[in-house]
């Protein structure tokens, strides 16, 4: 098995792990969730460990002191019995995860650790959709992690750039994340994103990647580049129609046409390869679907952040099946060739989700050397 299936094979089925080691992973909250960081080979990767797929996982750990060995489980009728995949580690807790704002907010609060060098934070933690069934996406998870109390619902631009310039002092963050949840505003949350990204660019010179839905006016995007933004996101999720009306009925009376024009017009402002959308795989759309969808946004400049679609606890998709490990392999395969025709990198991003390429594979499949475990 060579590292890029070893690392499908981890997203897709998850991890089982009997104690914590390494970084807290993540509960709830807004993107993909219910994850931990995990570095195998030199690449870390953020792995489902606390939802119902991961508690099946064939795939767990042996430690021995300070060291960690993957171990792959057997067939069902030699339980017990498990063999020695490869050696992995797991990012230690960052340095300014101890500190508190000026206002008293532990950082931790304000924004996480993803992977090994990117903060990420949700600026707004609630959303117009996400309390009403017939409108949230079935499945986020933005609430989760507000009611439990490890965050708080706005964070006010003084404290991201308090914690941001401590991240990068303190533990060599190279760039950071702004998503949020949608306001019942029409410029979506790109208003209070920009003003976010203003105070952090003031404070600190970090690559910035913020993400909203499109916004009513695509002036917007003028104004965020003008205020530090470096690279935009705005996350389809799912490319059918009919898979959109089912899974995430708020979102779907956006047309994916309109996606599109905001893409292209965003694309114009950031830059080729400087735009970026999530698409789940797993939640019902085809591979043809997914196909078509990823060469119609390489060829407008954006890149397509495919990622396997991970049940989270709490929500109404948490024992809806993870994508099959197959499936992946063969979306990425195809993705990848088109990266690679296209000569589009993810390491070209600025800064972001799919530059940090921990949620997904694909930047393994861009047409880069493949290397066994």
């Amino acid at each position: 098995m060579n590292k890029q299936q070893l690392i499908v094979e981890l997203q897709t089925h998850g991890l089982k792990l009997t104690h914590e080691t390494g970084a807290a992973g993540r509960k709830g909250g807004a993107g993909p969730s219910d994850h931990k960081a995990v570095t195998v080979d030199g690449t870390t990767v953020m792995v489902p460990i606390y939802n119902s797929p991961a508690a099946q996982s064939p795939y767990t750990i042996a430690t021995d002191e300070a060291t960690h060995q993957l171990l792959l489980q057997l067939e069902q009728d030699t339980i017990g019995s498990s063999t020695a995949i490869a050696p992995i580690q797991f990012p230690q807790q960052p340095a300014f995860y101890s500190l508190t704002t000026a206002d008293g907010v532990p950082y931790s609060k304000i924004a996480l650790l993803h992977s090994r060098d990117v903060l990420a934070t949700t600026v707004l933690q609630t959303c117009m959709r996400y309390t009403d069934p017939a409108t949230a996406c079935q499945f986020c998870a933005i609430g989760q992690s507000l009611e439990a109390g490890r965050t708080i619902a706005r964070k006010t631009p003084a404290q991201l750039a308090e914690v941001a310039e401590a991240a990068v002092r303190l533990d060599g963050v190279k760039h950071m994340v702004m998503t949020t949840g949608t306001p019942n505003t029409s410029d979506r949350g790109a208003a209070y994103l920009t003003e976010c990204a203003k105070a952090i660019k003031a404070r600190v010179n970090l690559p910035l990647q913020a993400q909203c839905e499109p916004p009513d006016d695509f002036v917007w995007f003028d104004r965020m580049k003008a205020a530090g933004i470096d690279s935009l996101g705005m996350h389809l999720e799912a490319a059918d129609p009919r898979v959109r009306a089912a899974i995430m009925p708020g979102k779907a009376t956006v047309p994916v046409e309109y996606y599109f024009e905001a893409f292209a017009a965003a694309v114009n402002v950031f830059g080729w390869g400087q735009v970026n959308t999530y698409l789940l795989a797993g939640l019902g759309d085809s591979l043809e679907t997914l196909l078509e969808t990823c060469d119609r946004l390489i060829q407008l400049g954006v890149y397509p952040f495919v990622v396997p679609f991970v049940p989270i606890t709490g929500t109404p998709l948490a024992h809806y099946p993870a994508p099959k490990s197959d499936f992946m392999f063969a979306l990425y395969e195809q993705v990848g060739a088109l990266l690679n025709q296209a000569g589009m990198s993810s390491a070209d991003i600025k800064a972001g989700c799919a530059k940090c390429g921990a949620c997904s594979a694909i930047s393994s499949f861009e047409g880069r050397d493949r290397q066994p475990v």
